[in-house]
């Protein structure tokens, strides 16, 4: 016998409506499912010992056989579409872009730094293009092919930003949160090939004669760097290599802010080249060029190996393996529980932990007291979500 229990934090007063009329279901359809619902309380929570103050069952219609008009957050009805002809994967490319727009006119400092960011750096790719393919300058054509793909980036970290603002709807369950982690995933994912192409092409210039470098480079650097230092500057608060992730969007900031870095550490290090090339210092260009590839590696790898992780879908860092475990025994030690399996817990997005158990308990036990204690167990751990599965031997 099995019974899937999902936790849903909510108030004795705020029961969630039963649907089984709403959907044309009997009372003992199989087809539902069992959730249930906790008191939750900001402060410091005590044992439920009344009667008014026990968790209870309720029985409401399973994800799978809702109607695809029907969605239910958090306790209220989203009807997704409501009033327009709108349809899952069919929202057009001019509407989705007017939204961004929407959003990004009433949004915060960030994102408007960003959009001035970018359109400065349009500005100076198109001006750098321009500049090569008349003078026939190859240096500078792929230069602006560089600068106009990383443009592309962070106007994807922009949609994201803009985008994650979204509501949990029935397509999105969990909402759009982690575009911002997938965003930040893709920055991180690019400078990983930035830091390699350099390192390319420091050997490279190891192997021909360095006589041959482009001088005229020295002028782009220098422009670069100044459009790219001002993006330092306007996410300064996250010009570090370590940050405790605490939200989504500290992730995509942090990669924003890695990625101006980066760009700015390239064009240092040219600008370095070209100086110590002028003063008859041998090798330089593959000198600089492998430390600015070195420098830019173990600036990213940090937050690559964070984004890989809550795309993956591992353990939460901010939980250690030990504590995970001590609650495994502690619930395996109760006279009730004959085995804890398939014991799952990953971040959604940073903050935002959610895990799944399946117990084996002994046959006609009232489950409640044991469902009480797991469900605070891994609360007090940081466990948000938590979806139990009961089996009885």
């Amino acid at each position: 016998m099995e019974r899937s229990i999902s936790f849903n934090p909510r108030g004795d007063n705020e029961l969630p409506n039963d649907r089984s009329s709403d959907v044309g279901y009997a009372a003992n359809d199989r087809r539902l499912a069992y959730s249930r619902s906790f008191q939750q309380s900001h402060g410091p929570r005590t044992p439920a010992v009344t009667e008014a103050a026990k968790p209870f069952l309720d029985r409401t219609v399973s994800s799978i056989d809702m109607p695809p008009e029907i969605y239910s957050v958090d306790g209220n009805d989203v009807f997704y579409g409501e009033g327009k002809d709108v349809e899952i994967g069919k929202v057009s490319v001019l509407d989705m872009v007017w939204e961004i727009f929407g959003v990004l006119r009433c949004g915060n400092r960030q994102m408007k730094r960003l959009f001035l960011l970018i359109a400065l750096n349009v500005l100076y790719s198109t001006t750098e293009l321009s500049i090569g393919i008349f003078t026939g300058r190859v240096g500078l054509v792929s230069d602006a092919f560089h600068l106009t793909f990383g443009c592309g980036l962070l106007t994807f970290s922009l949609f994201a930003m803009a985008t994650s603002r979204k509501k949990p709807d029935h397509a999105y369950s969990y909402g759009y949160k982690r575009l911002e982690v997938l965003s930040a995933f893709t920055n991180a994912l690019f400078l990983m090939f930035m830091s390699f192409s350099l390192a390319v092409e420091a050997l490279h210039a190891f192997i021909q004669d360095e006589s041959e470098h482009k001088h005229y480079l020295i002028v782009s650097a220098v422009t670069n760097l100044l459009v790219n230092l001002l993006g330092v500057w306007f996410f300064r608060n996250y010009a570090r290599v370590n940050i405790a992730y605490r939200k989504a969007e500290d992730m995509n900031y942090h990669s924003v802010c890695l990625h101006v870095i980066a760009d700015s550490i390239r064009s240092a290090g040219l600008i370095l080249a070209s100086w110590l090339l002028s003063l008859g210092v041998e090798n330089a260009e593959v000198l600089c060029l492998g430390l600015v590839s070195v420098t830019v590696f173990m600036l990213v790898m940090p937050l690559f190996k964070a984004t890989g992780g809550v795309l993956l879908q591992m353990a939460p860092p901010n939980i250690p393996s030990s504590a995970l475990s001590k609650c495994l025994r502690q619930i395996t030690s109760r006279e009730d529980v004959m085995e804890v399996l398939q014991a799952r817990f990953w971040e959604v997005v940073p903050g935002h932990t959610v895990g799944s158990l399946r117990l084996q308990v002994k046959s006609g036990i009232d489950e409640r007291p044991l469902l009480q204690y797991v469900y605070d167990v891994y609360h007090d751990l940081g466990v948000q979500d938590l979806t139990l599965q009961t089996d009885y031997t």
